[in-house]
């Protein structure tokens, strides 16, 4: 789901904010009520309400800086913020050069939310889980697989090593698909731990995010 014109040109802005900053990772919103940085240089604040939080903004920077090594592109890159319920869309797509945001429904494995309450609970790395994991991705080739073209994501972090062995991937599924929410009491369906979208909302990840790029997700209290 792409932000609304008004929204999509203040995160342009506060994009323009940070653009100071060491890190490639530009395209994100900042707290207005917080001080900016000193690195940062003297010049208005930009009024905004946060489009993401600013903490896990903060996080997927760090680690953004950790594995640049790792990276193959760093136009675009994803956060995932699992603290959102399923019924809100906590897959963020950024544009590190025009400030561009868009977002997107995507469900947590079942093995996370085993009452099915639609909040993530708990993240394993753990082989047969079917839990989502936390950590930073790199994101892989495309391929065919059950639910059609899907996309191999690695994980760079202890906590989601063994994405790669787990099958762990970015697919579209029937139970990530909108009309979900009306039919399953304001809930998606769960995967196996994979990110799974909607048909739409994969074809603009497919297209934007792509092999080689940066991929985070985490949950924050």
């Amino acid at each position: 789901m792409i932000l609304s014109r008004r929204q999509m040109i203040e995160a342009g802005a506060a994009a323009g904010a940070l653009a100071a900053m060491s890190s490639p990772l530009l395209a994100a919103v900042i707290d207005p009520r917080r001080s900016p940085p000193d690195r940062l240089p003297a010049r208005p604040r930009v009024a905004v309400d946060p489009v993401i939080d600013p903490r896990i903004v903060a996080r997927a920077r760090a680690s953004f800086d950790r594995h640049r090594a790792s990276l193959g592109h760093i136009d675009i890159v994803g956060i995932v913020d699992f603290a959102r319920a399923s019924s809100e869309p906590r897959f963020y797509l950024l544009d590190t050069n025009s400030g561009r945001v868009s977002r997107h429904l995507v469900a947590h494995g079942r093995g996370s939310d085993p009452g099915h309450t639609g909040f993530l609970q708990r993240f394993s790395n753990r082989p047969g889980s079917e839990a989502s994991s936390n950590g930073a991705y790199v994101t892989g080739a495309y391929y065919p697989g059950q639910y059609g073209r899907s996309m191999r994501v690695r994980g760079l972090d202890h906590s989601n090593s063994n994405a790669e062995s787990r099958a762990i991937v970015v697919h579209s599924a029937w139970y990530a698909e909108p009309n979900m929410l009306t039919t399953n009491d304001g809930r998606l369906g769960r995967s196996e731990g994979c990110f799974a979208l909607s048909h739409s909302s994969l074809q603009e990840v497919l297209a934007r995010l792509g092999p080689g790029r940066f991929l985070y997700a985490e949950r924050l209290a």
